[in-house]
């Protein structure tokens, strides 16, 4: 019989940097990204996939609803989850910061593909001003992505370092 890992420091730091997304905020300047890495990351699998999609799900009609785009912005988290499983077993800043890069670049892509699909011509004209228009969000995604992802990683490692360090022998084990 396996034995069930316990993580409240991750679980709770999790929660709490998707829920933040409630705070006011720049447009596609929310945490929900780095979360999402961070969960992939530090939860046990089912978990990790689970918490994006329940915190988008139950945010979504508290800052402005459900939109053609749900499910690209969803399914796009999801890839962010299977990202930071590859990270589970480091705390490197180099790697953590390429993942969120990583993570950035398949949000903006796959979003704004959903957006190209519903909002613009069928050609390549219109696939390039898709994009391009979107240029100015991407800074913003990648910024908010860094930023929540360097909080949540830092402060899970000094957590398990001072606070609860059974957490994070079973990061080293893991």
């Amino acid at each position: 019989m396996e034995k069930t890992i316990k993580r409240p420091v991750a679980l709770t730091l999790a929660v709490l940097g998707a829920v933040a997304r409630l705070l006011p905020h720049p447009p596609n300047f929310t945490p929900v990204g780095g979360a999402s890495l961070f969960a992939g990351a530090r939860l046990p699998g089912w978990l990790a996939y689970l918490l994006p999609i329940l915190v988008m799900a139950a945010t979504d009609p508290l800052v402005g609803g459900y939109s053609r785009s749900t499910p690209y912005v969803y399914t796009s988290f999801l890839i962010s989850v299977w990202i930071g499983r590859r990270l589970r077993s480091t705390e490197n800043p180099l790697r953590i910061g390429a993942a969120a890069l990583l993570c950035s670049l398949q949000f903006f892509f796959i979003t704004n593909f959903g957006v190209f699909l519903r909002a613009y011509p069928h050609t390549l004209a219109g696939f390039m001003k898709c994009y391009t228009f979107a240029l100015p969000f991407f800074g913003r995604t990648l910024a908010g992505d860094l930023i929540a992802t360097a909080v949540l990683f830092g402060l899970h490692a000094w957590l398990t370092r001072t606070v609860y360090p059974p957490e994070r022998l079973a990061l080293v084990q893991a």
